[in-house]
C-alpha cells in the first residue's frame, strides 16, 4: 500500500474522530481513559484479537487505566489507508 500525502492524511483524519497525527512520526494517535487497570488490558486484548488477524502491528502503551494506540505502516514509512481503516476498527471495538 502506497504511503499518503499529509494532505490525503489530514481529509481521512475527518473520518476517525478522535484520533489524531502525529506529524513528527506521521503516524495516527488515540487514548482510551478506562474504568481501571482490568478494563484498560480488556481493551487492549480485544484489539489483540483484531491484529493477529489482520497481521497488522500497532504500538500500544498501557499507564494504569490508560490506553494509547499509536499506527503506521512501518513499510511505507508513513500512513497508508490500512492505518486509517485500523484506526476504525479499533474505534468500534473500544
Amino acid at each position: 500500500m502506497s504511503k499518503l500525502s499529509l494532505e490525503q492524511v489530514k481529509l481521512y483524519l475527518s473520518k476517525v474522530p478522535g484520533w489524531k497525527l502525529v506529524e513528527d512520526r506521521m503516524a495516527l494517535s488515540r487514548t482510551y481513559h478506562c474504568r481501571d487497570f482490568a478494563a484498560a488490558i480488556s481493551l487492549v486484548n480485544r484489539v489483540a484479537e483484531l491484529l493477529e488477524y489482520d497481521g497488522q502491528h500497532v504500538e500500544i502503551r498501557v499507564n494504569g487505566s490508560t490506553v494509547t494506540f499509536t499506527l503506521a505502516t512501518q513499510e511505507a514509512k508513513g500512513l497508508t489507508g490500512k492505518d486509517f481503516a485500523l484506526a476504525q476498527t479499533i474505534s468500534k471495538v473500544s
